[in-house]
């Protein structure tokens, strides 16, 4: 899928399954893939190829491994990841999208380390397990069972691997006509909503904090957004 949300500033892209546009009027008949492939088509790129700076920040002193990301966009988050040394697996619901992340990764050199897949992730997922799961900005102006993908990232999360999942918590100061269809859940629902079985699961981070960003006319603004990160323990 592809869904990360739009802040029109360097450094800052949304997560896949539907990327939710700012200020954009998405129609109920329109597909969420043409939609985005659309999107992507408009400009020789949407983000700014640099990863979030959550991941940064919350993969800090984890050992390399797999990892899965999902709503991959054009790569910035999955090729950072490479490059220090994952083996990722990173999706969209844009073609478009993958195929820049493609030729993004071949420029960085870490091509062999990225494994590009097209996926709907209400309708499928990637197989595996994954030492890291990141689900970055999962918002959609299109309908989208976001707990039900979430559920499935949860799920994919290898024993001592870690599951990070970062949103808004709600439109940018500066959207005029907010869609009253987009969900932004607060972290606490996020964590309850995933369902995790008692006693396996170790919570790291539950908490809200202020992004810094530009508006579109220049000036500085802010967006609260979450983190949600959790640790899955070893079975005994």
């Amino acid at each position: 899928m592809s869904d990360r949300t739009t802040d029109p500033t360097p450094g800052t892209h949304a997560a896949s399954g539907t990327h939710a546009a700012s200020g954009t009027a998405v129609s109920a008949a329109e597909s969420a893939e043409a939609f985005w492939d659309e999107r992507y088509n408009q400009s020789g790129r949407l983000w700014s190829g640099e990863p979030n700076a959550a991941l940064v920040r919350e993969t800090e002193g984890l050992t390399s491994g797999s990892a899965l990301d999902l709503g991959c966009g054009e790569g910035g988050d999955a090729i950072w990841l490479a490059r220090q040394g994952w083996r990722v697996t990173a999706t969209d619901i844009s073609r478009v999208a993958l195929a820049r992340a493609a030729e993004h990764a071949d420029q960085a050199g870490v091509a062999d380390r990225v494994d590009w897949q097209h996926h709907d992730l209400g309708a499928s997922f990637p197989a595996g397990s994954y030492d890291l799961v990141c689900a970055q900005f999962l918002h959609s102006l299109h309908e989208m069972p976001r707990e039900q993908i979430l559920r499935a990232a949860a799920a994919a999360v290898a024993e001592g691997g870690t599951l990070l999942i970062v949103g808004h918590m709600g439109f940018p100061a500066w959207e005029t006509e907010p869609h009253p269809g987009v969900d932004f859940p607060t972290p606490e629902k996020v964590l309850a909503s995933l369902d995790l079985p008692a006693g396996q699961w170790d919570v790291l981070a539950c908490e809200t904090h202020e992004h810094s960003l530009t508006a579109p006319d220049g000036a500085p603004s802010t967006r609260t957004n979450y983190t949600v990160k959790l640790r899955r323990r070893f079975s005994r």
